[in-house]
């Protein structure tokens, strides 16, 4: 059985009869589910846009709400949200001090900045940490982030993540 493998005339014909058959299946059978796919996709997608279209024409100021007055709205407080982000990504309160400044306006907007300081934590931990940020609180952006490898450890950092929040 080892002399098969070792005639080179066995690559010679598998090779190319490999490489024959790889545009055989992407024409047969990889095109076609794509494009099967994509027409699936495609009625998904005239069928939300549809449904965003009756939406607004029952409703046309629905992307003009505002809460009322005596409404209560969830407003943003960076003390709220690292200490829910970093209990999700299990690092400890003590591992995640901040600081922010108070609200500012410029150019009509008011804003917020504020400095998370990720202590001893994963790399993964930390990506989680930021993404889970972002990813909750919509106008929320991180401006710079500084990754410091702590020396004798193989993956422990010190991460400062410079955050801006727009109300």
């Amino acid at each position: 059985m080892r002399e098969v493998y070792k005639n080179p005339m066995l690559y010679y014909l598998l090779i190319p009869v490999l490489v024959g058959l790889w545009p055989l299946l992407v024409w047969g059978f990889y095109l076609p589910r794509a494009e099967h796919d994509r027409e699936i996709e495609g009625g998904l997608c005239v069928e939300g846009q549809a449904r965003v279209i009756d939406i607004l024409q029952l409703d046309p100021d629905r992307p003009n709400i505002t809460p009322e007055k005596g409404q209560i709205t969830a407003s943003f407080d960076y003390g709220n949200a690292v200490a829910r982000v970093a209990n999700l990504c299990k690092i400890p309160p003590s591992n995640c001090p901040f600081t922010s400044s108070g609200t500012m306006v410029s150019g009509g907007k008011k804003r917020q900045d504020a400095r998370v300081e990720l202590k001893n934590v994963g790399i993964v931990q930390a990506a989680k940490f930021l993404w889970t940020m972002q990813s909750m609180w919509a106008t929320l952006q991180c401006e710079a982030i500084t990754l410091t490898k702590n020396k004798g450890t193989p993956d422990q950092w010190n991460v400062d993540l410079r955050f801006m929040y727009h109300y």
